[in-house]
């Protein structure tokens, strides 16, 4: 056991001491006593927002979590770090800045608790972005830490969630809704706090993150307005200060095989695309080697079992109901799929975590057993070929279909190609290409759900296949590849296709192709030039110039 000394490495370093008088008198203005100088600090970083329902109630979950850390002996500390909402900055510019937020908040957390002298802290997100951020920040840090989630939004009206509004988008444009049907939608999907309910990124990430060992368990499967949720909150900060009084770090936790078994979670739950490139970001802030090859090495292997949304029926809060994650990560386990010896924040290994979780109700249908899988390996394809050299990231569920051929109808941006496809200018058989859109040549990579949900409601997404190198929201769903590398600022091959050029995805042999010969290919390459970017300054030009590519998880701090 680490002693007293030990469990206040930084923290002495910033208010011990005669020459530490001036630090400790600004934090006697802020509420501190002479005993709490004695103590470890631990910083509570909220993520709290009023601009979003996932957000909205995460000052609760820090206070309880500021209490649990007060409680087992600690001094917490709360302060925030941003939050921007997908659902609201979605099809339109802002959404440029949503996975640049996820830098953002990195980055933010590591310099508060940096600069602060924080011992430990407690982590708390809602929106996407804010889960990889939180976790890439304790991996850079490397000081005891907990992340928390902040829950799922319980149903709205006839089980509706925000996916079910951008769907409705498109079939008001097929005339197969009225104005009247689309306004009662968009009144009654979301109904309070909490993140979007299907196996959307949110969820997808609070699952990764749980089954690698950075959140209690079953932290992951709690409702946001809930009594688990708060007490969840609770004890993560009694758990900081654990994982403290043992010594236990994020270096302890984020093993090769951690990232493994969020892999496996994220697959059996047929998670969104963005968990690929938030784990690789994540890998990296943990310096974890890990590639997009990780992805199809264990997708091979491993089944998906969850009908949930999008492609599914069932939403995070009827998962719930039955048991969250954690019976499924037991069957896994005993599979043999996950590594039961990693190490958690419970300072138990995850096989200790589960030996008591009992299994699933026999009648529930959410989670299949592994005898009838939904797909008998990976719904997280990736893909390569002459349209994507470096790698591409598909969701492919089955309810697509493997393979899909279609003439190219290109656009040099979301907006363009969302018109195409409200106006009825996207028809059977084509393949939009929607380039440009990539990390650098956004910038931030916009996610297309208002493009996809706009196919699903106008009854194209079995006829229709979208490619893009920006990315996609969880809530997407259909014949889907993003992620497309290298992208088409960097004058990618995605840049040189042209309409009417036929395009094959084959999700079997992991391959997409343009059937162009290569003289032709190497004739537009050399013809093409690229475009002025987006921003010149700011935020997103300094994001552009710093960003990796895709397929290294978009990181801004080096590769």
């Amino acid at each position: 056991m680490a002693d007293n000394d030990d469990r206040r490495k930084y923290s002495s370093l910033v208010v011990d001491g005669m020459d530490k008088a001036a630090a400790r008198a600004m934090l006697h203005a802020v509420g501190f006593t002479d005993q709490d100088f004695e103590k470890p600090q631990v910083g509570i970083a909220s993520t709290w927002s009023n601009l979003t329902p996932c957000n909205m109630h995460i000052n609760d979950l820090a206070d309880a979590a500021a209490m649990g850390a007060d409680e087992s002996g600690g001094k917490a500390v709360t302060f925030n770090t941003i939050t921007v909402s997908d659902g609201i900055s979605m099809g339109s510019p802002g959404m440029r800045y949503s996975l640049v937020s996820r830098e953002v908040i990195a980055d933010s957390i590591e310099t508060v608790v940096g600069a602060e002298g924080f011992d430990g802290f407690v982590a708390i997100g809602g929106c996407d972005k804010n889960m990889p951020g939180c976790a890439m920040a304790i991996a850079r840090l490397n000081r005891p830490a907990v992340f928390v989630y902040g829950g799922t939004i319980q149903p709205g009206k006839e089980r509706r969630d925000v996916v079910s509004v951008f769907e409705a988008v498109g079939q008001r444009a097929a005339n197969k809704i009225s104005d009247i049907e689309l306004k009662e939608i968009e009144a009654t999907a979301i109904p309070g706090p909490g993140s979007c309910g299907g196996m959307y990124t949110a969820n997808t990430m609070a699952s990764a993150i749980e089954a690698m060992g950075l959140s209690l368990p079953n932290s992951s499967a709690q409702e946001a307005v809930s009594e688990n949720k708060r007490t969840d909150s609770y004890r993560a900060g009694e758990a900081v200060m654990n994982l403290l009084e043992r010594g236990i770090k994020p270096s302890d936790i984020l093993s090769r095989e951690a990232f493994e078994n969020a892999i496996t979670v994220s697959i059996a739950l047929e998670g969104s695309t963005n968990a690929v490139l938030h784990l690789l970001a994540i890998a990296h802030a943990a310096r974890i080697l890990l590639s997009i090859d990780d992805f199809t090495r264990i997708g091979k292997r491993v089944p998906v079992l969850a009908d949930m949304r999008p492609a599914g029926q069932y939403a995070m809060s009827e998962l719930i109901e039955i048991g969250g994650i954690e019976p499924l990560m037991k069957t896994l386990l005993a599979e043999g799929l996950l590594h039961g010896d990693c190490m958690t924040v419970t300072g138990k290994t995850l096989a200790e975590n589960l030996a008591d979780v009992d299994p699933y109700p026999a009648s529930q249908k959410i989670i299949r057993p592994l005898s009838d899988p939904i797909k008998k390996d990976s719904h997280l394809v990736i893909l390569r070929g002459n349209l994507a050299p470096n790698g591409a990231v598909a969701k492919i569920t089955g309810h697509e279909g493997l393979t899909f051929r279609g003439t190219a109808r290109c656009f040099h941006g979301e907006e363009a190609a969302m018109t195409a496809i409200l106006d009825g200018t996207v028809q059977k058989g084509d393949v939009v290409v929607v380039r440009y859109e990539g990390p650098r040549g956004g910038p931030g990579m916009r996610e297309m759900l208002s493009p996809t949900s706009a196919i699903n409601g106008r009854d194209l997404s079995a006829d229709v296949a979208l490619i893009t190198d920006g990315r996609f929201s969880g809530g997407s769903h259909g014949f889907v590849i993003g992620h497309v590398t290298p992208e088409a600022f960097d004058g990618g091959p995605i840049a040189l296709i042209e309409d009417g050029d036929q395009i094959t995805i084959d999700a079997e042999a992991a391959t997409m192709s343009l059937h162009i010969d290569d003289a032709t290919m190497a004739a537009r390459r050399s013809a093409w030039k690229q475009p002025a970017p987006y921003a010149d300054r700011g935020i997103l030009a300094k994001y552009a110039r710093l960003v990796s590519s895709a397929s290294d998880g978009a990181v801004t701090d080096g590769i």
